[in-house]
């Protein structure tokens, strides 16, 4: 009996995740801070990500579990946000590494959300799961935790994977929605200097990267984005053309803080450089359906 379990499933990801996998468990198990219930097969049991409560059981003889858990850091840097990005990650981390170690018969492969945000700022060298290098930063300092929350409670029965996942580009959710309306009211030019490069993934090839790290029993740490970063310049110029905008007004990095002050988000977001590939995915065998920009704009507009 194959068994999947998706903590914080509800959201943008797990939806991608659920519509990928529906097919392939036998059983699907969504943890939620919403009411428990039972939809279209899909059984939602109540959890608050810190503590036991009953949700610990379903862990039992469960084949993949999946953490998508982190509040999300579109949104102000402020103290109180700040703390929050941070242990909403490394609770929810612990409680299911203490869940794993009670469990007679533990989930066989436990796949946690990290980020390719953990790199430093790039503009020339692109970073890998061997040679990348890590920086040092709030968002950085948060991943480096998380990935060491997770890693650091051995669990000799469950394989674990940090996923450093890039910004995933889907038609119902994530980075592509606010920036798709910028560019329709002509705001889709460069931002900030424009050379930065955005490290994307397409929501599809999301699924199938975790699908294939399922099947080859890939463990440590992997970088889940496309092969080829494109800049920041190049990314809102197939933006604009994809929407049809005439022109498309550039935002310097002044114009971003306000605007970001305005939408309660920080200029970080599209400021840095995130320069990542996927070499692990790649030396693996995976092939990626739309590792072109171009192709997988298309697909989503």
């Amino acid at each position: 009996m194959s068994k999947l379990i998706i903590a914080a499933g509800t959201g943008f990801l797990g939806q991608v995740l659920v519509n990928h996998f529906k097919n392939r468990f036998e059983e699907i198990v969504i943890l939620t801070r919403g009411e428990s219930k039972t939809v279209d097969n899909i059984k939602y049991v109540k959890w608050n990500a810190r503590t036991f409560s009953g949700w610990e059981n379903e862990l039992e003889n469960a084949t993949v579990l999946i953490n998508l858990v982190g509040k999300s850091v579109d949104c102000r840097y402020t103290k109180k946000n700040k703390q929050e990005i941070l242990w909403s990650r490394i609770k929810s981390t612990k409680v299911l590494n203490e869940a794993i170690l009670q469990c007679q018969n533990p989930p066989k492969h436990w796949l946690n959300s990290s980020t390719a945000t953990i790199y430093r700022f790039s503009l020339d060298k692109e970073m890998d799961e061997v040679e990348g290098e890590i920086g040092n930063d709030f968002s950085i300092n948060v991943a480096l935790s998380w990935e060491k929350a997770f890693f650091k409670t051995e669990t000799p029965r469950t394989l674990k994977t940090a996923l450093r996942t890039s910004i995933v580009l889907g038609k119902n959710g994530g980075a592509l929605i606010p920036l798709k309306t910028l560019a329709k009211f002509g705001f889709g030019g460069k931002q900030g200097k424009g050379n930065q490069f955005v490290s994307w993934i397409h929501e599809e090839d999301f699924a199938r990267a975790i699908d294939f790290i399922i099947e080859k029993e890939m463990i440590g740490k992997v970088n889940v984005v496309s092969p080829k970063p494109i800049r920041n310049i190049d990314f809102m110029s197939k933006l604009r053309k994809a929407v049809r905008a005439p022109f498309g007004i550039p935002l310097n990095k002044t114009l971003l803080e306000i605007g970001s002050f305005f939408i309660r988000t920080e200029t970080e977001l599209v400021l840095k450089s995130r320069n990542v590939v996927p070499k692990r995915l790649l030396e693996n065998g995976f092939t990626f359906k739309f590792e072109n920009i171009d192709i997988a704009i298309k697909n989503l507009l």
